[in-house]
């Protein structure tokens, strides 16, 4: 397996830094085509079956977070907060920029963590590219997390973890455009928003994407 010697650099080369449809404030480093940059990290990597390039687009469900993050700043202000498979950094960056006091952005790819790093830079704010496993609990304020529902086992590891977050007192927030295995039994929408979306992501350039917390109790 060749390791790509300079992330910064292909990622560089293989997006463009765009205005976030639905979270303007932000700008990040996007892909135009998604099959395209999956296929050149294959390459440049000698390797097949990555997972795809999720921090090189803007999802739903992280539009949707962003935004409320925004328009509620005192959510965040203030405080420490983990965005939990961060990608891009958006949700992180979104946090930074309405106060808190520290922003943990946590990924398993090594591509996101420059990802999200260069789009903090880009956006003129500090963010902390980490990577932390479920069940961790580092005493967050908030934990937030977007489009962590797409698969059944991990969903439900996910939605656990978080539960457990919340239950000793700390703020939870799932941005999540109506995937299959959100544990909507367990949770209540706060907001909800018509976010502009990529189609060949999402066969549909408009998506209704909610902000959902754990019942009380």
């Amino acid at each position: 397996m060749t390791v790509i010697a300079d992330r910064a650099a292909f990622i560089r080369a293989e997006t463009r830094l765009k205005p976030t449809p639905h979270a303007p404030e932000i700008v990040l480093h996007v892909a135009d085509e998604a099959t395209e940059l999956w296929q050149k990290t294959e390459d440049e990597l000698g390797e097949i079956g990555l997972p795809p390039p999720f921090w090189a687009f803007a999802w739903a469900g992280g539009q949707a977070l962003a935004r409320y993050i925004l328009d509620h700043p005192e959510t965040v202000a203030g405080k420490r907060v983990l965005d939990f498979a961060s990608g891009s950094g958006l949700v992180a960056i979104a946090a930074a920029k309405a106060g808190a006091a520290r922003v943990e952005a946590c990924d398993i790819d090594a591509f996101a963590l420059e990802a999200m790093r260069l789009n903090a830079e880009a956006n003129n704010v500090t963010i902390v590219p980490c990577n932390v496993a479920i069940g961790a609990d580092d005493g967050w304020d908030v934990a937030l997390a977007g489009d962590v529902s797409y698969e059944r086992d991990m969903a439900r590891a996910i939605t656990d973890w978080l539960e457990t977050l919340s239950r000793r007192g700390a703020l939870v927030l799932i941005g999540d455009p109506g995937r299959t295995y959100l544990a909507r039994d367990r949770l209540e929408e706060i907001a909800h928003y018509r976010v502009p979306v990529t189609r060949a992501l999402e066969d549909s350039e408009v998506k209704r994407a909610g902000v959902w917390r754990f019942r009380p109790g």
